[in-house]
């Protein structure tokens, strides 16, 4: 069974295979209109969503499919108890695919130990979001022509960011990739993605306080949200917040061919002036979902019939306890399950939030 959980699940040439579908879809949108009929979507959103979600509903719609599931967990079984995993094994008698965003982190990868049908993790806490990094690839491919030989400035909250960690481990894969990492130090990209991450591949990155003294240098600018309710100073937040605010006088110091990035929604860190800069592509980024997510529906509905395929994020039992009190693992009844680091001797992660383990 082929899920998509994490980025890395997707090897370079499958990755290359679903952008590739992706644009045949954008470039003959009749050809897709009923290659799903018969095939159901469910969307188990544990939390709430807009473009995610919708994006989801959107994309089997135009592929022909349909749709169940629940926009709220309230409103389902497990507002009587009901575990992810349980949950699953029902909706695997109804559905053919199922996209799950879940607020505990590791929910999805608990979720392959018992389905029958793929899972497409559509953001697990603060942990993964593979489905936004496809979008993410997709829309820088068609922006620039190229995912090699980049530099990504990475602006915001570097710390909580499931986008930005998600799309370090999609890029670190390609030719010559390099990141800047503009944030304030409280919400500073975490040393184990350093580590684990970016030293093991050996790709190149900086940190600044300033998107301004950088902007320059960059080729896809990536902007998130500086979150105030991070901050215990609320002094420190108010020197800090404007520097990482992208309005038209900063993009003057951007080179002439360079793309704008943003998950949304936005707040007030990219000004509405931006808007009308043919640089900013947040908004062509959106409707890239929709069709990076058709594609992956087919992909992954065609790698579930080949039997070769397999999928396991590894790990095993230590005699370990995850100290993340958002993990799956220590919510539900699920097998708790640690990997050693290959950067950090001696230490142990679990498998389902990264934590390191106690």
């Amino acid at each position: 069974m082929k899920h998509l959980i994490d980025p890395t699940d997707l090897t370079v040439n499958e990755i290359a295979e679903i952008i590739a579908v992706a644009e045949d879809i954008i470039a003959n949108r009749d050809k897709y209109s009923e290659v799903c009929r018969g095939k159901k979507l469910a969307t188990l959103f544990y939390e709430p969503s807009t473009r995610t979600r919708l994006s989801f509903t959107a994309a089997m719609m135009e592929l022909g499919g349909n749709v169940l599931g629940f926009a709220d967990a309230k409103s389902s079984s497990v507002s009587k108890g009901e575990t992810v995993q349980d949950t699953v094994r029902v909706i695997n008698c109804f559905a053919d695919i199922i996209a799950m965003r879940h607020k505990v982190e590791g929910a999805p990868l608990a979720a392959t130990e018992v389905s029958r049908t793929p899972i497409i993790n559509a953001g697990d806490g603060s942990h993964s979001h593979p489905t936004q990094t496809m979008t993410d690839l997709l829309t820088i491919k068609r922006e620039l022509g190229t995912l090699n030989n980049l530099t990504i400035g990475l602006v915001g909250d570097l710390k909580y960011g499931r986008t930005v960690h998600s799309l370090i481990k999609a890029m670190t894969r390609y030719e010559n990739t390099k990141f800047v990492l503009i944030s304030p130090p409280e919400l500073a990209l975490p040393d184990y993605i350093k580590r684990d991450v970016c030293d093991r591949y050996g790709v190149e990155y900086r940190e600044s306080n300033d998107i301004e003294s950088v902007i320059g240098d960059v080729d896809i600018l990536y902007m998130t949200r500086v979150q105030q309710e991070r901050f215990t100073d609320l002094e420190e937040y108010e020197r800090v917040k404007d520097c990482f605010i992208l309005d038209a006088q900063k993009m003057r110091g951007a080179k002439e061919r360079m793309a704008v990035l943003h998950p949304l929604p936005r707040v007030n860190e990219i000004a509405i002036e931006v808007d009308a800069d043919p640089r900013a592509a947040y908004f062509r980024q959106v409707e890239n979902g929709k069709f990076v997510r058709m594609a992956l529906i087919l992909k992954l509905l065609e790698w579930q019939n080949e039997e070769e395929r397999t999928f396991d994020h590894g790990g095993k039992a230590m005699g370990c306890k995850c100290p993340n009190p958002l993990c799956i693992s220590n919510l539900e009844p699920v097998r708790p399950r640690f990997e050693a680091s290959e950067i950090e001797p001696g230490v142990v992660r679990c498998v389902y939030c990264e934590s390191k383990a106690e």
